[in-house]
């Protein structure tokens, strides 16, 4: 029948179920495509190509399981990962086993059941406490900072652009005797503007994770040369041994991720019967982040790198005591080869740049590492109108120094998704 009939289609009074039913004749804008159906009703499309056929799968705002036919193999494993589900078929459906973890992306909901992926749901990811040695960061003796020739204007970093903040307003903070620059003080609507352009930013997702680590390698080039100009911004924050330690262990960590962007690789699971299962790591998407206060550098580092390696898009919010390093961090980036829209920064006031990214629709999940108890509660809230994937707590200010933050897995599993592909093979 065509969605014309559905009206005219009676099932009886005395039923409380709909029939068996296929629909036929409907575009990409019915409801009846774009929403769920729970019941007997089949909605059939046509399509010309595969990449039409993967557009008119993924026009959805839920991605629970797909299942894939076709007389090619070689065809079918190429469409698979292109698919915006957490389990597809091949030439089969409804396949299910307790190894092989189960679960869906975007609004189909988050997490896995079954397997390896599935119990580390159960699992929760603490923040290490800071060793006492390393509590408290002291301003000693600060460098020297050569004042500069001519007034620098910090801007918003949006769509590989420097861009002027929508309301004009900026901000000025003081550490103790240092007058900072103005910096921009970005609103609703710059966030909605990075999170469009990092939508946009698709082909990062497509890259090679070879590719994406080799741009990780050279932003930590990059780094590496401008270590002096980093420290004597950081010195003026918590003292000049301070800043080296966090320039460097900024590098550090780049190079870290850099190596782990090829290495952090999926699993193949043997089920019963005449079947494989390739758990694939696959990016979330567009990730929100909040970098920490107190380690303006490291902190911005340790959430932005893990999420570009895995091949995530990200809008992050600078540290609001020294947004300042955003300045000279967009530097690097705009030379290091990162595409546009894959990083964007928006400096402002996280208590109120922060819930405006936990209630975008576009944005698949959100980092906050440091917050307050009652801003994690209403950022988690406010997250759930579309399932947005949450890691938000409250970090020791000096743990984001310690090594076991280094540790790339940490960071990766929450920068990826599982999508188990059940391939046939054998007789």
């Amino acid at each position: 029948i065509t969605q014309a009939d559905l009206g005219a289609l009676a099932t009886g009074d005395s039923t409380c179920y709909y029939p068996p039913t296929l629909v036929t004749g409907v575009d990409t804008s019915s409801e009846i495509v774009i929403d769920e159906v729970f019941g007997p009703v089949l909605v059939v499309q046509t399509f010309r190509t595969p990449a039409e056929a993967v557009e008119l799968a993924n026009h959805t705002r839920y991605g629970l399981a797909a299942s894939l036919w076709s007389e090619s193999i070689g065809l079918a494993l190429e469409v698979a990962p292109k698919l915006k589900a957490g389990v597809v078929w091949v030439n089969s459906a409804n396949a299910f086993d307790a190894a092989c973890g189960f679960g869906g992306v975007k609004e189909s909901g988050y997490g896995r059941e079954g397997g390896r992926e599935g119990l580390i749901e159960y699992l929760t990811s603490r923040a290490p406490a800071a060793p006492a040695k390393a509590k408290g960061r002291k301003a000693a003796a600060l460098l020297p900072r050569a004042p500069d020739a001519i007034d620098r204007t910090a801007k918003l970093y949006v769509g590989g652009v420097q861009a002027r903040p929508d309301g004009g307003y900026s901000q000025r903070v003081q550490t103790g005797d240092t007058q900072w620059p103005a910096t921009p003080l970005g609103n609703r609507k710059d966030i909605r503007n990075a999170v469009e352009a990092a939508r946009k930013a698709t082909g990062w997702e497509r890259q090679s994770a070879h590719g994406r680590a080799q741009v990780l390698y050279f932003l930590a080039e990059n780094t590496q040369a401008q270590a002096d100009r980093l420290t004597a911004t950081l010195a003026a924050f918590a003292g000049a041994d301070c800043a080296r330690e966090e320039v460097q262990r900024s590098i550090d960590r780049l190079l870290s991720f850099a190596a782990a962007a090829d290495k952090f690789e999926g699993r193949v699971h043997q089920p019963p019967g005449n079947v494989v299962v390739m758990a694939l790591n696959e990016p979330i998407g567009v990730i929100g982040q909040i970098a920490p206060d107190d380690w303006p550098l490291l902190g911005m580092v340790s959430l932005l790198a893990p999420a570009i390696a895995m091949g995530n898009r990200v809008v992050l919010v600078p540290s609001q005591r020294l947004p300042w390093i955003m300045a000279d961090w967009v530097q690097l980036l705009e030379t290091s080869d990162i595409p546009a829209g894959v990083v964007n920064l928006v400096s402002g006031a996280r208590d109120e740049l922060a819930p405006v990214l936990a209630a975008h629709a576009d944005v698949d999940a959100l980092w906050c590492l440091d917050a307050a108890p009652a801003l994690a509660t209403q950022l988690e809230s406010l997250s759930a109108g579309n399932l947005k994937r949450t890691w938000v707590g409250s970090a020791d200010s000096a743990a984001w120094a310690d090594d076991v933050w280094a540790e790339p897995d940490r960071f990766l599993r929450q920068a990826t998704q599982v999508k188990n592909v059940w391939v046939p093979y054998g007789t």
